[in-house]
């Protein structure tokens, strides 16, 4: 099966071609055109600004990724787009795409949901996956915690009540004058800092599976403010720990209830564009060592937002529920647990 995948639910335009059989996929080309300059001047996305840059940039991403791949639209077999959650009006345009290109073709087609596609991402970069796992999810717009019983079966166990980790990040990044985005600009001075010298709290440490940002995000405030001398690279090495040290504790709370209920997590799996800091990639790699577990840990290039985790997610939506009608709609936001298939 050769699957033609747009995503587009936030600020990048990106399509992929995956070849795709009995659970096994090659990616044959992957275009990811990223708006990051154009949003930088305002701080974050702009939303129309990024609907319109999609409806420039999405005709020949396409193309381009047909172009890598070596084949023409005639030899697609299924057609994907991101369904939500996202803005909606970047959502539009890709769905508007995938659509017109399915009904075009007449093939089938499906609309994915986003946070699906980054937690089966992991069968595309690793072999022979077993389930259950427990896939954690941070980027600027979420922060989730959930056990993976198998593709179409999930459980959300938690996550941020306010602030995600990735827009905790930005908004730290600004208060120094770093720039945006501001993820890997604090995990870059991090590394140069001492975490030791400021500490700052663990929100929320007492609840075993839900997170809170944005008392770090004020007390990270405070600490710029009362502390005018300090090292840039200080300040972000604490204010980095902090946030893993405050995923990692839901991570091993997790382990234990998967544990007790005698389904012991068989990996930790990353998603989201939080997933390319190295210190939560070193979290996580430690934990699963530590509990004698996988660590599927995705390149960094697969963090970001891509259409091929939306062709590797299209595969098994279209094995477990079938093509989507040409006339769903967008969801802006979109609850993960209704894909799982006994409430279908």
């Amino acid at each position: 099966m050769l699957i033609l995948s747009i995503e587009s639910s936030c600020d990048e335009t990106a399509c992929a071609i995956i070849k795709a059989q009995n659970g096994i996929f090659e990616l044959s080309s992957s275009i990811i055109s990223s708006q990051i300059v154009e949003h930088e001047k305002y701080g974050g996305v702009v939303p129309e600004l990024a609907g319109r840059h999609h409806l420039e940039l999405c005709t020949n991403v396409v193309r381009l990724a047909l172009d890598q791949a070596d084949i023409t639209l005639g030899d697609i077999d299924l057609v994907a787009s991101t369904r939500g959650p996202g803005l909606s009006a970047a959502l539009l345009v890709g769905m508007t795409a995938g659509k017109s290109y399915a009904m075009a073709l007449e093939k089938p087609f499906v609309g994915i949901h986003h946070h699906e596609a980054h937690i089966l991402s992991v069968l595309l970069e690793h072999d022979d996956v077993q389930f259950p796992f427990l896939a954690v999810l941070v980027s600027g717009g979420h922060t989730m915690f959930v056990i993976v019983d198998a593709p179409g079966s999930y459980r959300v166990m938690g996550g941020t009540i306010d602030d995600a980790a990735g827009e905790a990040y930005d908004k730290v990044s600004r208060m120094l004058g770093l720039g945006y985005p501001g993820g890997p600009i604090v995990d870059d001075l991090a590394e140069k800092g001492d975490p030791s010298i400021y500490k700052l709290p663990r929100p929320m440490k007492d609840n075993l599976y839900n997170v809170s940002f944005s008392g770090l995000k004020t007390a990270t405030k405070y600490l710029i403010r009362d502390n005018p001398d300090a090292k840039v690279e200080d300040i972000c090495a604490s204010f980095q720990e902090a946030v893993v040290d405050t995923l990692s504790i839901r991570i091993k709370n997790i382990l234990k209830f998967m544990s007790a209920e005698e389904k012991p997590a068989k990996a930790i799996s990353l998603g989201g564009g939080v997933a390319a800091n190295s210190a939560l990639r070193n979290a996580v790699e430690n934990l699963s060592i530590k509990n004698k577990i996988r660590a599927l840990i995705p390149e960094k290039i697969m963090c970001t937002d891509n259409a091929a985790m939306i062709g590797v997610c299209a595969y098994y939506h279209y094995k477990l529920r079938g093509e989507d009608e040409l006339n769903i709609g967008i969801h802006s936001t979109w609850d993960l647990t209704a894909l799982n298939i006994e409430q279908i």
